[in-house]
């Protein structure tokens, strides 16, 4: 029996991370392996603003996506849905944001 499941971008991925950018910015990074990942992932049809807006309630206009193919690095930052430190985050270094990233499935 084979395995047709396609890998997730955790899976694909060097790393997957997600940490504050100031008290009220989250940044994501995702470090491909290859120029050939990295393409796949950097390609706009594939993560985008309207993606990630999706992934994590968010209007897509809110969404900056900095593409560094010198790297083989898309970077991701969005505004923290709560302050850093305010009495309802439930995760004051932003350490958790990355895992519905992570789980997506590239074409």
């Amino acid at each position: 029996m084979t395995d047709d499941r396609r890998p997730t971008l955790g899976e694909l991925a060097l790393e997957v991370r997600s940490k504050n950018a100031g008290p009220f910015w989250v940044t994501m990074e995702l470090f491909m392996r290859t120029a050939g990942d990295y393409a796949t992932v950097a390609d706009e049809d594939f993560i985008n603003q309207e993606v990630v807006a999706r992934l994590y309630g968010l209007d897509a206009a809110d969404v900056q996506i900095f593409r560094i193919p010198a790297l083989n690095v898309v970077k991701i930052s969005f505004p923290r849905p709560v302050p850093q430190g305010s009495l309802r985050d439930r995760d004051i270094h932003a350490g958790q944001h990355h895992v519905p990233l992570a789980a997506l499935v590239p074409p």
